[in-house]
């Protein structure tokens, strides 16, 4: 998937207000509705940043489940080192 690049207000990392403030260009006389092609860019450009995000999110929640093994680990082993006397 490649990234969409545009000359207008999508540039840069999308945002909610990014997003409600866009306007797709009008249809050329005589046509109703949006460009397809800019439709198309647009939503191709949403999904590349939804997976972008979704996997950023995964790898930080992975990220965040390591760190909790490790002090859990972490934890047992020193409480089996120094016994009972340290607890509490």
């Amino acid at each position: 998937m490649t990234v969409y690049r545009s000359h207008n207000a999508l540039r840069g990392p999308l945002t909610p207000d990014g997003i409600a403030a866009l306007t797709l260009p009008a249809t050329r006389l005589g046509r109703r509705g949006y460009q397809t092609d800019d439709v198309d860019a647009l939503l191709h450009r949403l999904a590349f940043e939804l997976h972008r995000r979704t996997e950023e999110r995964d790898k930080a929640r992975a990220e965040s489940q390591r760190i909790k093994n490790a002090l859990r680990a972490w934890q047992s082993e020193r409480a089996r080192r120094d016994g009972p006397s340290r607890q509490g």
